[in-house]
């Protein structure tokens, strides 16, 4: 609209100044209309570019502050996730010296364990040296061919002789056979040498019932084979009765598994235990303590 008024009045001008102007005036103005109208257009188009780079400033501008705000929301975060993880580090720095105090106090316990094993190892080799001592001064009565029929063991400085009552009895019977003699003989030997020590003579069943006349039950067995070595042991070979103890514990203290024939042979045995007193255990070692 602006435009179109504007070239009215040039027109009017033109007119007006038609009929008082001479033709070479009017030509030049009409140049000069042209040229002017030229200008405009030009400054209708910069106008329009100024508009268009304006929208899209406005444009950019508007994108900047939206990438501002989601920065500043990340920078946020990341605030927030640093925060997290000192919080983090600061409760495992904490761990770490109190892990590092536990682990000091294991280590002391490790340790502590450590001597203690030391001390088991140290007093079972002793022990076992003992018990070594003691098992040799006890059968040095016997040869080595002797020995291939006494089973002598040491437990706790109490000496155990086993017998099977194979080697002793017939099946069933307490009576001692003539091969059982022998091996009494080199049993007496040895409870001979130590003169003073109590023995106590145990026997001991398999699971089987008795069936014999005047024996009721496995207890009268294992009892009537003890009591049978005991008077061997005095009548024949002069061992002191007040030194002698005879014991049955019957079917009530197996070795092994009586579901097996070589279980129920191990279990059918007569044991010599020979106890000696505290002072006698050390002068049996060598070692007896010195008198005050």
């Amino acid at each position: 609209m602006k435009n179109i008024g504007f070239i009215g009045v040039l027109v009017l001008v033109a007119l007006a100044f038609q009929s008082c102007v001479s033709a070479r005036k009017y030509t030049a103005l009409q140049t000069s209309q042209t040229k002017l109208q030229a200008n405009y257009n030009l400054l209708q188009e910069s106008n329009r570019d100024l508009d268009r780079k304006f929208q899209t400033s406005q444009k950019e501008l508007l994108a900047s502050k939206v990438r501002v705000k989601s920065l500043e929301e990340q920078i946020a975060s990341e605030k927030s996730n640093i925060a997290s993880l000192q919080e983090a580090l600061n409760k495992c720095l904490t761990s770490s010296n109190q892990g590092n105090m536990n682990i000091s106090k294991l280590v002391d316990e490790i340790n502590s364990s450590n001597k203690y094993i030391q001390q088991l190892v140290n007093t079972k080799n002793k022990n076992d040296s003992l018990n070594l001592v003691l098992t040799n001064n006890l059968t040095r009565s016997l040869s080595r061919e002797e020995m291939r029929d006494v089973e002598v063991q040491v437990l706790k400085g109490v000496v155990y002789i086993s017998l099977s009552d194979n080697m002793l009895y017939q099946s069933g019977s307490y009576s001692i056979s003539d091969q059982a003699g022998e091996i009494l003989g080199k049993v007496a030997k040895i409870i001979k040498d130590y003169d003073g020590y109590e023995v106590l003579i145990e026997g001991n069943t398999d699971n089987v019932p008795i069936s014999t006349i005047n024996i009721r039950n496995n207890w009268d067995l294992s009892t009537l084979r003890a009591s049978s070595v005991v008077q061997s042991l005095q009548n024949t070979y002069g061992v002191d009765p007040k030194r002698l103890t005879a014991g049955g514990r019957g079917e009530f203290n197996p070795v092994a598994d009586n579901e097996t024939e070589a279980g129920k042979a191990k279990n059918r045995r007569t044991q010599i235990i020979i106890t000696p007193k505290l002072d006698q255990f050390m002068e049996l070692i060598g070692k007896a303590p010195e008198s005050k």
